[in-house]
């Protein structure tokens, strides 16, 4: 490689100079023969038919969030080495291995519940909701079937500043009551909550 080619590859190309790339190919080139002519890589000009191809322009854009840290080639090598592939990182509650056994527990014990058991079921449960961390995605690099291993998730939180505590509850047909807890909650609160909520949302649920 010369090493005008190599000075190429290491910083962008004029806009004149792409726009010739551009040129050449509505023309009827080939990437080869444009590559030889203009003294380029010819996966430069690839690069550049392509931005053209797909944005009608050769001018560079604006970028959108954090630069990428390995290139369309060191991806290609990654998945193709590792099986791994870069996907948005998903959001979930963040539970200690003691909330894990119990919610496995329970799983397994009711597992083998008739449509009927589980259709006179009213789950209940309170929650306290508030901006915790950023909104943006978060990508993660990781192999098919494992997006919610814990390595491959972003952990979300239930305490913080701004919030607001609710009470709900639901069964397999629809919603129930929805209770906006006033101050701090307590023992004494959470039965009353239920004892003014809970039963009439079943009535209402015609839970029998």
């Amino acid at each position: 490689m010369s090493e005008q080619m190599r000075v190429m590859r290491s910083k962008e190309l004029p806009e004149e100079l792409r726009d010739r790339i551009a040129a050449r190919h509505r023309s009827g080139q080939g990437y080869k023969n444009i590559s030889a002519a203009l003294k380029v890589p010819k996966s430069t000009v690839a690069s550049i038919i392509l931005k053209w191809k797909t944005f009608g322009t050769t001018r560079t854009l604006p970028r959108a969030g954090r630069p990428a840290k390995l290139s369309y080639r060191g991806r290609r090598a990654l998945v193709r080495e590792s099986g791994l592939y870069g996907r948005v990182a998903r959001r979930k509650p963040l539970l200690s291995a003691r909330h894990m056994k119990a919610c496995i527990e329970f799983a397994k014990k009711h597992l083998k519940d008739s449509k009927m058991v589980r259709n006179k079921i009213v789950w209940s449960d309170e929650t306290k909701i508030e901006l915790f961390g950023l909104n943006s995605k978060w990508y993660v690099w990781r192999k098919p079937g494992t997006a919610h291993h814990l390595s491959n998730t972003v952990p979300t939180v239930k305490h913080g500043g701004g919030s607001i505590m609710l009470w709900g509850c639901f069964s397999a047909a629809r919603t129930g009551r929805l209770v906006a807890i006033e101050g701090k909650m307590n023992a004494a609160k959470y039965r009353d909550i239920l004892d003014e909520n809970l039963l009439q949302s079943a009535q209402d649920l015609r839970l029998g």
